[in-house]
This record gives structure tokens, sequence and C-alpha cells, in this order.
């Protein structure tokens, strides 16, 4: 019998509605993507990137592990083909997590491998508890990091520790993955869950349109030469500058008292 294809949850934590828990559901695949999971993916992130009630993002998964990055049990049927005709649900999939407008967080424990790994760095924030595992394995099985790994771990770590982890596909547990920069957290076994939501909460607790706004300059400035990055940074700051949320910032802190965000 073939094993079930997972599914994705989206939940709101009890007490915090302004963060969606986005939820990799396939535990006895340890979360192998496949088409259908992928295909899902895509149509989650549409529903919370549309919807202004959400402020924050944490993605995490069921089960002993992160996710292992694609289903190699159901490629392993497919012609080529069926492999390329595959390719546009995984490179949407990958584009609508970068894609949302919201800071996300991901919560790795156990395997984060090849497209496991480049979900989790496809977030704004990777919180790994102590049984995580990193690793963008895809040239021992004669691929390149297909879903943003090169690209994204470029940028996250630098030249020389990108081409470390790529070129040599290497595992590397959560004590290096943070010393490296590759984690921004590490957390005790067993609580990455509860860190990555308090983390999300806190961020839900400031001006959305602030925080989204930061969250462009950030991702658009990445790699432009300082000038052009501070010219998006100016654009960012004109986005905000004049907003409700802005006006409200203010009065909340000459007022002494908690801001009540519109988001407008």
């Amino acid at each position: 019998m073939s094993e079930p294809t997972g599914s994705i949850a989206v939940r709101r934590p009890e007490g915090n509605t302004a963060v969606a828990e986005i939820m990799l559901d396939r535990p006895g695949a340890l979360n192998a993507l496949s088409t259908a999971m992928v295909t899902r993916l895509s149509a989650v992130c549409a529903e919370v990137a549309a919807d202004r009630g959400v402020r924050a993002v944490v993605l995490a998964a069921t089960g002993r592990a992160f996710c292992v990055g694609a289903d190699l049990k159901e490629r392993s049927s497919m012609s080529d083909a069926d492999l390329l005709a595959q390719r546009p649900f995984f490179r949407a999939a990958f584009a609508a997590v970068l894609g949302l407008p919201q800071p996300v967080v991901a919560a790795v424990h156990g395997y984060a491998l090849g497209g496991g790994c480049e979900l989790a760095l496809s977030c704004d924030l990777i919180v790994a508890d102590e049984t995580a595992e990193f690793g963008l394995p895809e040239v021992t099985v004669g691929l390149v990091p297909g879903s943003g790994g090169t690209q994204l771990a470029l940028r996250r770590l630098g030249p020389g520790r990108a081409a470390d982890l790529v070129l040599t596909g290497r595992r590397i547990d959560a004590a290096e993955a943070e010393r490296i920069g590759l984690a921004d957290r590490r957390v005790p076994a067993g609580t990455v869950g509860q860190h990555a939501l308090d983390l999300a909460a806190r961020i839900a607790r400031n001006s959305p349109v602030g925080v989204m706004a930061a969250k462009r300059a950030l991702r658009h400035g990445a790699g432009l030469p300082l000038a052009a990055g501070l010219e998006v940074e100016d654009a960012a700051w004109r986005a905000t500058a004049f907003s409700a949320d802005r006006k409200e910032g203010i009065a909340a802190f000459v007022e002494r008292r908690a801001p009540r965000w519109s988001g407008a």
C-alpha cells in the first residue's frame, strides 16, 4: 500500500490569533514533500498572505523531523517528463513561503535536509532545537539544491560557508548551525515549537505596517550595493512614515499605553 501523500494544516495558537502556524503533517515519511504537499503549501501560503489578521507565521512540522526534502519514493517512478512537470509545483511552493509578507519563523527539529533545509532557509528566522540536523546533500545524488538552497545559503552564510555545505553535501548539527549563522537560535530538545511561537508572538505585537515594510527592506536590499540598499530602505520608511500605525505608535508612546494597531 502506498504511503499517504501528507497534508499541511494552518492553525492559530490558543491566545494569539495574530500568529498563524503552518504545520507540515506527514510524520510517517519524515515530512517528505510530495507533489500533493507542495501544492497544498502554495495554497496555504496564499491564504495566510491575504489574511490581514496574521502578523507573524511559524512554519513547523509533526513527528520526528522537520522535513527530509522531496519525496524520493514518489520520484523513483517518474519519467523525465514527469519530473519536469513536477518542477513548477515545487518552485511555486518555495516561492510562496519566501514571498509571505509576514515574518516567518522556522521551528526546526530533527532532520532538515535538502528541500527541508531550503524551506527553513526560505524563512526569516530559524529556531532549532538540539536534535536538529541540517544539510544540502543534493550533490551526493547527482543534483544541485533546486529550491533556493544555493542562493539563500549564499546570502545567509556568505560564499565560503555556503560552498562548504553545498559542495560537500555534509550534514551539520544544531550547534554548528548556530555557530555559522544557519540557525538564529538554539533551544533545548522538545521546546522548539514554543520558542518559535513566542518569537512570532513578540514580532506580532509590533506594528504590522512597520514589520512588513522592514521585512521588504531586508529582503529586497540583500545583495545590493549600499547606495541601492539605502534607497530600498528609504522606500520602506516612506511607506510607514505617514501610516495610521505610525500615528498610533507615537500617540501610544506619549500617552504611555499599549498601541492599538490598525495595520493601515
